[in-house]
């Protein structure tokens, strides 16, 4: 599906249903230098399921026009305008890693679209280190090998991926590969700077979910145990043995979770 947001065409996959407005809607957010395709599983699952479906390429992202917006606060205006765009009037947001920060950020601006939030592999800050920044900024593909290596957990390296026959490393690798020069960075720095998430959690009232890694490399246990003790009332899954990239390591489980 195609939209346009401010004068921007933008990509959403809809699960292999046509989308329909008047259904509950999900949007599935995608974390730094990735897109929609991470959300396959899930997305098909809900769209067969009786929900709307938005898991769209972040502009400058995948089939996405446009340039990357440059903070979480931007990106969270720019989800409920495209929840605005594709007639609908309010949504859950699910969001994996940068991802989570957007969905977090849009349900504290935005309470009258925003119904809920399960936010994957979250913490209650995103540092970024000065290494993988620098690598990033310089285009090196050393920025996507770090990030390949400290996102996946311990059984991807050894192989691990559900899908008989794929290569979990690899497979996200290359689409980090395939993005445009300049997006990881952007949607790093994005995440390093951001220092709003406990304010955020802390104003919420609506319903929560956190879906952790227990050996998440990036956005540690911790980080994301004190994020959920901040919003009210979350809910808090973990995986045992999971690293940072869940809807790779783990789909079933992270399914699973969002249904439950």
């Amino acid at each position: 599906m195609r939209l346009t947001v401010d004068d921007v065409e933008i990509f959403a996959a809809t699960g292999g249903k046509p989308f329909d407005p008047s259904l509950p809607l999900v949007v599935f957010l995608h974390g730094a230098g990735f897109d929609h395709s991470i959300w396959a599983l899930p997305a098909r699952w809900f769209a067969h399921h009786g929900h709307a479906v938005l898991a769209p390429d972040l502009p400058g992202h995948g089939r996405s026009a446009g340039k990357p917006i440059a903070s979480i606060e931007g990106l969270a205006d720019w989800t409920v305008r495209l929840i605005h765009a594709a007639g609908a009037t309010r949504a859950r947001l699910v969001g994996h890693s940068m991802g989570s920060l957007i969905s977090l950020e849009a349900a504290s601006r935005h309470p009258d679209t925003i119904a809920e939030i399960t936010l994957i592999a979250a913490g209650a800050s995103m540092k970024v280190s000065p290494d993988l920044l620098g690598a990033a900024e310089a285009n090196q593909h050393d920025a996507i090998d770090m990030v390949s290596i400290w996102g996946h957990g311990f059984r991807a390296s050894l192989g691990g991926s559900r899908a008989p026959g794929l290569w979990m490393l690899g497979g996200g690798e290359r689409v980090l590969e395939a993005a445009a020069p300049g997006v990881l960075h952007t949607d790093l720095a994005a995440c390093n700077a951001y220092s709003r998430a406990l304010d955020a959690a802390a104003g919420l009232s609506i319903p929560a979910t956190l879906i952790l890694g227990e050996r998440d490399m990036m956005t540690p246990l911790k980080a994301g145990t004190e994020l959920a003790g901040a919003i009210k009332g979350a809910r808090r899954v973990v995986l045992p043995g999971a690293g940072h990239m869940l809807t790779a390591e783990r789909p079933d489980e992270v399914l699973a979770a969002l249904i439950g």
